[in-house]
């Protein structure tokens, strides 16, 4: 029987899971005050004749049994931009060569693991793209975290990059234009003596500094095929929480919009909490600002009973914020600037390929925790991009853009689909299943049919039209008010609470969409919503990914069917599901988050807060043929970090790893992690490429 690691990891986390840190300074410790969706939405469990449904299939064929070697790369300490190799862990998962499996899936699958270390499989080679602090813009100093300033990281690359886009660079070979999320800071690894009680000025404007947005271009090292960063190129830009961005669509200027610092509501400065995002088919970047809610302080002397309920629904509460920026900059104050929450938690759009652009906050995409916007076209032409809002019991959505994209790269086009996002119809997801109530027990047991499945609706909410003209389609609110809180007019319409919605990406092969649910420990507690059959589970501590098919495979449709493609945990557990893969052939995964697409039409799946006991990690999964459901780890991350922005290509692979060393008493002073540039130098979050080390195809 296959040996699993202890619940309570040797690294001091939380069973698991994510630290008390990273729950403090990432997301404002939300899972610990009340859920803010408190809304009576029933989950229809009843049975719908003509459910685009689907039946589990007995296998025609026995599945290779894939043949597992020792032998595992890691990435750790000192000479941390070279490859080294490591011995093998041994057990289900080893490294080693594969030569069967899904083609892109041809590697021996990491086991489960503790190492504080980037481990890969055999085979391959890694190296550290870009770390926080190296300087990006010309004129910015080498990194040097004893005598940091403001003006220094806001040419260097920010802190904790989360989601990453690698774009063509035509005129200039092996190179790529690389932009990555910075989602968040955590003082206390960046700072020697940090006083959360009392930061001072300077540390306060290195982490505005830090937050944002990168742009750096990548070049191929042709020695060993990883990348590596060009310092001072031209089209490299730091982007922070004091940069300028133009609100655009139905809610700029609106009254709920303007501050003292901004009369007329269209002018905001910074981006914060960015997470993952998409890329656009015309070249722009699309980021998601998720957490938003904890950089505000005074929520609760905040005395208009509609306005204390409108941040209550987004999580913003108390008095002090953890960060204490609101003694530095009023506009974090709320009973100073109570407008400026409403200003964050849209989807950014970017042009990499301008450094002179204002980047925009698309809100006819509309206001919520944004994990993602991913995009893709309609058979027309047309913009569809696909929303999670990251929050227990909340909501996935859609938006279907009216106007078609401009082909060819002429400057009326690009000006053209640089308003493509400001005009179409949002929609919020509500499903329904088609097995009876009483088979959904919360245990996760698969109901008689053998499959969670069902049908589902797209349901409207507001229309934005040319020149800022809105029209709502939720009774009792108006357009603006649907944009601004769109978790109400979720709310309202009566759309299904998921277990965490975060990143949904459609597939450039088949048009299914998946849906990452990461988890949800209040499932079926006192009071809170119990298990459905696209949420199955209570205290769901491992979560599941869904797939959904539209009708007739049009991305502008308003009706899909549905089914659980994975149900995540220990394969021992019977709870568990892989599309019907045989479980015993699977890597253990837990609490998925971000995923994308290799080129062979593969999901790749990022974890965040694994609850296996191991670290977190990136996982490749087929979703064709007969080896659909085949799941394989391909890396696993250093102590205390989380699996960010993968992206897969024919021969390198990707990854952010974010906030290393985050552990319950780390510091500064009393790391908890080496990596990546071994002991005595600070522990950095850093984009990691790896590749095959026989110049081969990833998985082939």
């Amino acid at each position: 029987m296959r040996k699993m690691l202890p619940l309570v990891s040797v690294d001091g986390r939380h069973a698991g899971g994510r630290s008390a840190l990273t729950c403090r300074f990432r997301c404002g410790d939300a899972c610990f005050h009340e859920v803010p969706n408190t809304s009576d939405n029933a989950y229809v469990g009843d049975v719908v004749a003509g459910a685009l449904s689907r039946r589990s299939m007995l296998r025609a064929a026995a599945v290779v049994t894939v043949a597992a070697a020792a032998g595992t790369t890691v990435l750790a300490g000192p000479g941390a931009g070279d490859a080294t190799a490591a011995a093998g862990h041994g057990g289900h998962g080893g490294g080693g060569a594969a030569t069967e499996g899904a083609r892109g899936l041809r590697f021996a699958p990491v086991a489960p693991n503790t190492a504080d270390a980037v481990t890969v499989p055999g085979g391959y080679g890694q190296n550290v793209v870009v770390r926080w602090g190296e300087p990006i813009l010309r004129g910015a100093p080498a990194f040097d975290p004893e005598h940091q300033s403001a003006k220094a990281q806001a040419g260097q690359f920010g802190y904790n990059n989360d989601f990453l886009s690698l774009l063509p660079l035509r005129g200039e070979h092996g190179r790529q234009v690389l932009v990555a999320n910075h989602e968040y800071t955590d003082e206390i690894l960046m700072f020697r003596g940090y006083d959360p009680a009392n930061p001072t000025r300077e540390q306060v404007e290195i982490a505005w500094a830090a937050h944002g947005l990168s742009v750096v271009v990548v070049e191929e090292n042709r020695k060993n095929g990883g990348l590596n960063a060009v310092s001072r190129h031209h089209l490299n830009r730091r982007l922070t929480a004091t940069s300028p961005f133009r609100l655009s669509g139905p809610v700029a200027g609106s009254p709920l919009v303007r501050t003292k610092a901004d009369p007329k509501g269209t002018t905001v400065l910074g981006t914060l909490n960015n997470c993952s995002g998409g890329t656009t088919p015309w070249g722009t970047t699309l980021h998601g600002e998720e957490n938003f809610n904890q950089y505000f302080a005074n929520a609760a002397k905040v005395t208009d009973p509609t306005a204390a309920a409108r941040l209550k629904r987004y999580g913003v509460i108390g008095e002090a914020s953890e960060r204490k920026w609101e003694r530095f900059d009023d506009r974090f104050d709320l009973a100073k600037e109570p407008n400026e929450a409403n200003r964050f938690g849209w989807v950014v759009e970017l042009d990499p390929y301008d450094p002179e652009s204002t980047p925009r906050k698309r809100t006819a995409l509309g206001r919520f925790k944004h994990e993602a916007a991913q995009p893709r076209l309609t058979g027309d032409g047309r913009p569809v991009v696909y929303m999670g809002d990251d929050e227990k019991f909340d909501y996935f959505y859609k938006f279907v853009g009216s106007k078609r994209m401009a082909k060819g790269g002429s400057r009326a086009a690009h000006a053209h689909n640089l308003t493509l996002l400001d005009e179409g119809t949002l929609y919020v997801a509500k499903l329904t299943g088609d097995s009876p109530a009483e088979q959904i027990d919360g245990t996760g047991a698969l109901p008689s049919d053998g499959e969670f499945d069902g049908s589902g609706t797209w349901i409207p909410l507001a229309t934005a039209y040319a020149g800022g003209r809105a029209e709502s389609h939720v009774e009792g609110m108006t357009a603006e008010e649907v944009y601004l809180f769109t978790r109400f007019a979720g709310d309202k319409v009566g759309a299904t609470k998921m277990d965490r919605p975060e990143d949904i990406e459609p597939s450039p092969r088949t048009g299914k969409v998946y849906v990452a649910l990461t988890n949800n420990s209040d499932r079926g507690k006192a009071g809170k919503a119990g298990p459905d059959e696209a949420n199955p589970r209570n205290l769901n501590k491992h979560g599941q990914i869904l797939e959904l098919t539209e009708a007739r495979n049009r991305a502008e449709s308003t009706t899909f069917g549905w089914s659980l493609f994975l149900v995540a945990g220990d394969p021992e557990d019977p709870a568990t599901y892989f599309a019907g893969f045989p479980k015993e052939r699977v890597s253990p995964i837990s609490c998925p988050d971000n995923v994308t697409f290799d080129p062979h039409g593969n999901l790749w799946i990022s974890t965040d807060g694994n609850q296996l006991g191991s670290h977190d990690g990136l996982f490749g999964v087929a979703t064709r043929g007969e080896l659909r459901g085949e799941l394989k780890q391909f890396l696993t991350m250093p102590t205390g970090a989380e699996t960010c922005g993968p992206l897969v290509q024919d021969r390198r692979v990707l990854v952010s790893v974010q906030h290393p060393g985050e552990i319950d008493g780390a510091s500064v002073e009393r790391p908890a992690s080496t990596w990546p540039d071994g002991p005595g130098r600070i522990v950095r979050p850093s984009v990691v490429s790896v590749w095959r080390t026989d110049g081969g195809d990833i998985g082939i």
